[in-house]
């Protein structure tokens, strides 16, 4: 066979446009649903690079747009359907618009559409575009009078000041956030190799208050110690950088780096929060399509985030009545 055969028609899965075939949501004011899926291809890039990643939403609809006509069939990382019974399904809210030049606007852009979505008690999924973005979805949760745990799954740690001249950019993430008032609890996970902070940037992290569990800390001991940082109910801000992946389960990132976590560390750990606390917002960011490897890295990020809407559906239908 000289040609890549079609899933997508071996599935019965037609032409669609939405991530996982799901119903478009083009007005966030009336959103009814579990969860939303909404593309932020860029915040506050660096002048050096711009906005590399702009293409990240886009590819995970492309990726998964072969089981779209499988929605309802048995996902084995949840035990069941992604949406089960009883439970609202997601929708796709599709891009937020955005300027090259303007990262003002564009981080009001994403403010302003997460706490739309919030306020309607629906958890938004920002799908990024890079690491600046989860800076205004984080601050919009502010908004809601609760506090909030971060857990960051991530090879960097997120803590200069500024880099490049810029104080919101993906450099800064998690030293932006820990200087917001409602944010009351740091848990960094996957931290491994040489990034752009500094050692001081990493001290200044510790006296903060950040909980760190390394990529060999993982490794060594296994999820349960960074699980156990999770306090029974607490409110979490789920920001995932794909780099925090290893390269073999995600090369679709900027970031590579040797020893990164598997796909079921991070759903383990996506898991727990659910059973511990409550997920109350995500991102998913560093999605580079342009260094994928034959579609590996899109195929593997697509499912997550459509494991991370059913464990949140769930989470909002409580547990099974008797």
């Amino acid at each position: 066979m000289s040609t890549t055969p079609d899933l997508a028609a071996l599935f019965g899965a037609g032409d669609v446009k939405t991530f996982l075939g799901l119903e478009l949501c083009d007005d966030l004011e009336t959103i009814d649903a579990s969860s939303a899926f909404i593309g932020a291809p860029c915040a506050t890039p660096y002048a050096s690079v711009g906005a590399y990643a702009q293409n990240g939403p886009a590819s995970l609809r492309r990726a998964i747009a072969s089981l779209s006509a499988n929605i309802d069939r048995h996902n084995f990382d949840l035990g069941g359907p992604t949406f089960p019974d009883g439970t609202r399904r997601a929708v796709d809210c599709g891009d937020l618009p955005w300027s090259d030049s303007d990262f003002a606007a564009n981080r009001a852009t994403i403010r302003n559409a997460i706490s739309k979505i919030v306020c309607r008690g629906v958890v938004p999924i920002l799908i990024g575009g890079d690491d600046s973005v989860p800076i205004p979805m984080i601050e919009a949760m502010g908004e809601t009078g609760k506090s909030y745990t971060i857990l960051q799954i991530d090879a960097h740690i997120d803590w200069r000041d500024t880099h490049m001249g810029e104080t919101m950019g993906l450099s800064s993430t998690m030293r932006r956030a820990s200087e917001m008032a409602h944010i009351e609890k740091i848990v960094q996970v996957g931290a491994r190799g040489i990034g752009s902070g500094h050692s001081s940037d990493f001290e200044d992290a510790l006296s903060w208050g950040v909980k760190f569990f390394t990529g060999l800390d993982l490794h060594r001991q296994g999820m349960q110690p960074a699980i156990d940082q999770i306090a029974p109910g607490a409110e979490v801000i789920l920001c995932i950088d794909i780099d925090a992946l290893d390269p073999s389960v995600a090369p679709n990132t900027i970031g590579r780096a040797p020893g990164g976590m598997s796909y079921y560390q991070v759903l383990e750990l996506i898991l727990a929060v659910a059973e511990r606390g409550h997920i109350a917002a995500v991102d998913v960011v560093e999605i580079l399509p342009e260094a994928d490897v034959d579609g590996i890295g899109g195929l593997n990020v697509s499912r997550l985030v459509a494991a991370i809407m059913g464990v949140i559906a769930r989470q909002q239908a409580g547990p099974p009545q008797p």
